[in-house]
């Protein structure tokens, strides 16, 4: 069987397949995904965002559990693509080997990859990397389970 490859998908695609919205829906494009296998994706910061404001006055920085529930949500997208996944929520039971690399700021576009290492009716594990501008931001094996 072949994998199902998609490419450039924007917000409104991303809300086909994910359940998270804003102010909580933390990807806003796909660059690829394969299905049930990787994704790629990014998050666009604009300065805009909520949690700016008190992280920190004077000083923003992205929240560093944000940078790994983006992560997880890059990883969501790539297992409930799948057939027969609509309806069902990825939760995230563990995250392990988390290691935060640089400070993630207003205006950089945080790029995801998630790949799966492992996938079962009842959930998985996966590997995600988070860069800046190809620098390192952020690193986690995520083990996730499904509910409805």
């Amino acid at each position: 069987m072949e994998t199902l490859r998609v490419a450039n998908l924007g917000l409104e695609e991303i809300k086909k397949v994910l359940p998270h919205r804003e102010p909580f829906l933390l990807i806003d494009h796909i660059v690829e995904c394969e299905i049930g296998k990787r994704c790629i994706a990014q998050w666009h910061l604009t300065g805009e965002e909520y949690f700016f404001q008190g992280h920190f006055p004077g000083q923003p920085v992205t929240p560093g559990v944000l940078q790994l529930e983006s992560m997880a949500q890059a990883g969501a997208f790539a297992v409930l693509g799948q057939e027969g996944m609509q309806g069902k929520i990825a939760l995230c039971a563990k995250a392990d080997k988390v290691r935060f690399r640089r400070q993630v700021l207003p205006g950089d576009v945080l790029t995801l990859e998630v790949e799966m290492t492992r996938l079962s009716g009842v959930g998985g594990n996966g590997i995600g990397r988070a860069h800046v501008d190809g620098e390192m931001a952020c690193q986690a094996e995520i083990t996730f389970v499904f509910a409805r």
